[in-house]
Parts: C-alpha cells; structure tokens; sequence
C-alpha cells in the first residue's frame, strides 16, 4: 500500500514540476507574457472560481429575495453555497483520480484540456460519459446565454438610446472574440478584471441602495406564493452552481490537487458580496423588484451605475473545446485555425439570447433544469460510483478526510445531496421555474425587443387645428343683450 502511494505521489507531482518548470520565464518579454498572459497558480484558479461563480447572476439575486423573503433569500445563500462547495471537492477529487490513473499509463495531457465528461468516461464509461456531456454542454451553452443577455440588459441601463436586443446583436459580436483566448491558463487578465468589476458592481449595489433608503410606502410581502418561492431557491441554486468549468480550471493550474481549499475560499468572498448587495437591494426597494429583475433598473442613473459592469466570456471556453474535439481541432497548434473552427459555438449562443431575453426567469429555469444534474447530482452519484468497491476505497489517490467522516460521511453527504436537489430543486424548482418562464413568455413573446424596459415617454398632446374655442370670458357687468 505504500508502495502505491508513493507511486501515485512521484506521478502526479513528477508531472506538475515538470509543466510548472515549462512555465517559468526565462526573459522580459517571457515576464511579462507571463505577468498577462500565462496563469496557472492558486492564485489564478481563484480568480477564475470566485469572478465565475456569481458574475451577472449577482443583479437578479435581490429579484430572488423579493420572491423568497429576506430570511430564506440568506439561509438559501449559505446553504447552497455549502452544497456547491461540497460538489466542487468531489469533482476535484474525480479529476485528480482519473488523471492519476492516466499517468500511471503514460498519458500526456499537455496538449489536451481534461474536461469533466472525459473524467466520467474514465472513471465510470461510456453511458456516464453521455449523459455528463449532454448535460454539460446544453449547461454551458445556456450559462453563455444568460451572460450575454445579461451584458445586453446591464448596457441599457447605461445607455438606453439602443433597445436590449440591439446591444445583444453588438454583444453577441464582443463575444466571438473570445474564441482567441485559448484555454483558462490565459485569463489571468481576464478573471482578474471580472473579479474587481464583480466586488465593484456588489458594493455599489449595497452602497447606493443603503444611500437612496426605502422608497415611500415600500413592502416586503415574500414569500406570498410557492411558484416564486421556488423560482427564486432555484435561481439561487444556479448561482453557487457555477463550478460546471471546475475541471478545465483545474487543469489549468501548475498543481491542481491544490484546488479543493481554493473553490471554498472563492465561495466564502463570493458570499460577502451576494448577501450586503442582495440584503440592500430588497430592503430599500421590497417588492417592486418582483417586476424588475434586473437590480440596476431601480436605481438612480449616475457615473458610479455606469462604472459597475461584469465581464463576459467564461462558459464559452469549455464549448470550444468539446467543438474541437468533434472535429479533430483540439490539439492543433495554431490559435487563428483553432479561433475560426471555434466561431460557429457562437451562433446558437447568439440565436438564443435574442430568443429568450428573460434575464432572471431563464436562470431559475437552467437551474433547476440544468444545473441540478450537472453540479449536484451526477457529481454526488459519479463519487459513489466511482468508490464503490473496498478496492477503489483502499487505492484511492485521495481519502476523505476524517472531519467528514470518512467513507461513511462522504456517502451520507452524498447521498442527502441528491435527495434534496432531486426533490427541492429539479422537482419544485422545476414546476416553479417553467411556470414562471412559461409566464414570461406568454406576457412578453419571444424574440421580444426589450424585457422589463419602462414604456416609451409619449409626447405632449398636439393642439388640433378644427378643436373647439373656449367661450369668451364675460364680466357680470358688461353682458351683450341679444337682439
């Protein structure tokens, strides 16, 4: 048995030195490449799990505590924020497993991005490959939508001469450009930016809420029906369920097995920005945000909203790469050949986001729907599965830890995980999410111009040419006798 541990170590550090030896710089212009361009630290992973997880999904969470109430909008938070938490361990410890046992028969990963649907197959074979594959890339695919609708609605905000499905056009085009970024070891920039803008965005909400007080007569009646109770749990439930590019930011790193601490501490900050913005939000405007699920579009135009954007770019990566597997690109070395095979996943994204522009119900609905299964459940059941037998448990890369009660505990926690998600948020949230997004469109159609936009200010009323003179004005004392 130590023998084999000792196996396991030298494979999977030998490794990593190794990659974390090609990536040193050797030169100023290496340095500064690698100060821009080339990240694979904790540091980084962070960056990327904390800006990823919550982005423009963190202006609807205020529309979710209108609809669940300000106690179950908190205890909701934490308590997925714990489930997501626990789910990204474990895909942490599948992806460690499974790339174990392929250096073990001198597989070489780098030219080739692991994805979690490759870790399902590993582990687990073909059937478990499909399904995680099916569920992942329509998750990923709905997750690029929403970001873009999102973009589309924030710009409005800031400048509403254009109507939202205009700026999804022009944003729909910023977002083809992503195809050049070549996999997340490059976006150290990128998730840097998004994390500032992110904490930007998640105080100015809670600041400028706090500032303009409660507007006159305002009530916070949630939870008043279980349609939207559910619709705002399970858009929640999205929210902390982020980690379905956990695998990809994993391999990006120089020593992922440092990964498991890295998503819980991305959690815990992503926490101190949802709740104060969420918690203000609803305070200062209660339940008038049932009809604006956009939090920006309550509050006061001013430079500071104008600063507060989220960028845009994550959950097409991974749909690159299942794009170029399908068509033999992957491991092709040249970025412009990779960049225009990469350009017909934006399409759909595109297509879509015109379709359903409902930024806050289309949420609810991927999760439920989506997310349940891709970031809660199959990852629970994938973990049970895979350590099934006492041979797996005892050659296992990674033991639980006895904090959590080992095997029993992992098993235990595991099996609540998809009881609860099963039952709360595919089943409930699922009748709530459709009925609501079924709602929206029947309220507002598809491929409508602009969701939730205020009406149109009408022009003063014209004076018509053949309208009727008012009387003439006659003092009681100069009356005109009649003939």
């Amino acid at each position: 048995m130590e023998a084999n541990d000792k196996v396991v170590e030298t494979v999977i550090v030998g490794n990593y030195v190794e990659m974390e030896t090609e990536g040193q710089p050797k030169s100023m212009k290496t340095k500064l490449s690698k100060f821009l361009w080339h990240g694979g630290s904790a540091y980084d992973a962070w960056f990327s799990c904390a800006s990823n997880q919550v982005a423009q999904v963190l202006l609807t969470l205020p529309y979710s505590f209108s609809q669940l109430g300000m106690l179950s909008g908190i205890l909701f938070q934490l308590f997925y924020g714990l489930l997501g938490s626990w789910t990204a361990y474990l895909i942490s410890i599948l992806y460690v497993e499974y790339r174990t046992r392929k250096e073990r028969e001198k597989v070489d990963f780098r030219n080739h991005v692991i994805q979690w649907f490759e870790v399902l197959d590993g582990l687990l074979g073909k059937h478990w490959r499909n399904v995680g594959l099916a569920f992942n890339c329509t998750f990923l695919l709905f997750g690029s939508v929403i970001q873009l609708i999102a973009c589309a609605s924030n710009i409005y905000y800031i400048n509403d001469n254009l109507d939202k499905r205009t700026w999804t056009y022009i944003f729909g085009a910023c977002c083809a450009t992503t195809v050049f970024i070549p996999s997340f070891h490059n976006y150290r920039i990128w998730s840097f930016l998004g994390l500032v803008m992110t904490t930007y965005t998640a105080w100015y909400l809670t600041i400028a809420s706090v500032l303009h007080g409660q507007v006159e007569g305002v009530k916070h009646s949630g939870p008043t029906k279980m349609v939207l109770y559910f619709t705002g749990a399970t858009n929640i439930l999205y929210t902390f369920g982020g980690h379905a590019v956990t695998v990809e930011i994993m391999h990006a790193m120089w020593k992922p097995q440092k990964f498991k601490a890295i998503y819980l501490l991305a959690t815990l900050y992503v926490l101190t920005l949802t709740l104060p913005s969420a918690a203000a939000v609803y305070w200062a405007f209660g339940d008038m945000l049932l009809n604006h699920s956009n939090a920006f579009s309550l509050l006061p135009k001013s430079p500071f909203r104008d600063m507060a954007f989220i960028t845009f770019g994550f959950a097409c990566t991974p749909l690159y790469f299942v794009w170029e597997k399908a068509i033999g690109m992957h491991e092709c070395k040249s970025l412009c050949k990779r960049a225009a095979a990469r350009l017909p996943v934006v399409i759909p994204i595109w297509f879509l986001a015109i379709i359903f522009p409902f930024f806050g119900p289309i949420n609810s609905t991927v999760g439920s729907l989506l997310v349940s299964f891709t970031v809660y459940i199959i990852p629970a059941l994938a973990h049970i599965f895979t350590f099934r037998s006492a041979a797996a448990r005892e050659n296992a890369v990674e033991q639980p830890s006895k904090y959590m009660g080992r095997w029993v505990g992992t098993y235990v926690i595991n099996v609540f995980v998809v009881v609860w998600v099963l039952i709360v948020g595919f089943g409930f949230g699922g009748w709530a999410s459709v009925t609501n997004f079924v709602h929206q469109i029947d309220t507002f159609g598809l491929f409508t111009k602009c969701y939730q936009c205020p009406p149109p200010a009408l022009p003063p009323p014209v004076p018509h040419l053949n309208a009727t003179a008012p009387p003439p004005f006659l003092h009681p004392h100069n009356h005109t006798r009649s003939p």
